[in-house]
């Protein structure tokens, strides 16, 4: 796999910095509840489990935690839909975006409203996402040669070297067991989840670039977009 995408990089740290904790919880708090459905047990649910790291890691209190896992019981709480949508960014980059929405009818003019505000259009199904493979996704805080056998030996099938810490890539059904051989064998996982990593990366540069990010930006603050994917580099 070549590459890396800049934005996953830009994204990382803006949810280091980002003012709007409340937004990040209620996005997080919906990828707790949808999770849940599967079992609030996350020693038996690996995808409750995978959120609830990332819960951790972003300082979610515990009380935001167990209100989302409540959601599953609560019969008057709004139902949760997972939505992907698919869209073509400036310079022609292929977007994935997950929703987690109470309400379609809000959500889709408002992610559509975002990219038509920023340069971007909403793409038919199908049309984008055939450039992207669901795969899992893993950051680690150490680096080197020694980071790459440990990856390859667990099971990973690609390694990137980062600025400040390593991405490693797995199939998506061996996340969980790649991510416990590597916390096993002493190194600091930062990050692990299931994303939509691009085939291939399309160089995007100059007012293309600015362009994306801002696109890019507005949508992910957008409050029930869970994550947002692009193919460029």
């Amino acid at each position: 796999m070549s590459g890396h995408s800049k934005w996953a990089t830009t994204k990382r740290q803006k949810a280091v910095v980002d003012a709007k904790r409340g937004a990040l919880f209620t996005k997080i708090g919906n990828q707790i509840a949808i999770a849940a459905r599967a079992g609030i047990d996350p020693a038996m649910n690996p995808s409750l489990a995978m959120v609830l790291e990332k819960a951790r890691l972003a300082n979610m209190p515990k009380a935001n935690i167990e209100r989302a896992i409540a959601r599953v019981a609560d019969k008057s709480a709004a139902a949760l839909i997972e939505e992907v949508y698919e869209a073509y960014g400036p310079g022609g980059v292929g977007i994935v975006i997950e929703v987690a929405t109470d309400n379609k009818n809000r959500t889709m003019p408002e992610v559509r409203h975002a990219l038509d505000k920023n340069g971007g259009r909403m793409a038919e199904p199908g049309s984008v996402m055939f450039q992207f493979k669901r795969k899992g996704v893993i950051e680690v805080t150490e680096k080197g040669d020694e980071v790459m056998m440990a990856a390859l030996d667990a099971g990973a099938e690609d390694v990137v070297d980062e600025d400040e810490y390593t991405v490693i890539y797995t199939d998506a059904s061996e996340l969980m067991k790649v991510r416990q051989a590597l916390m096993d064998g002493g190194l600091t996982v930062t990050s692990a989840e299931l994303q939509y990593v691009p085939n291939s990366y399309v160089p995007v540069e100059g007012e293309n670039a600015e362009k994306l990010e801002k696109l890019l930006g507005a949508v992910d603050d957008l409050d029930d977009v869970t994550n947002v994917y692009t193919n460029a580099e």
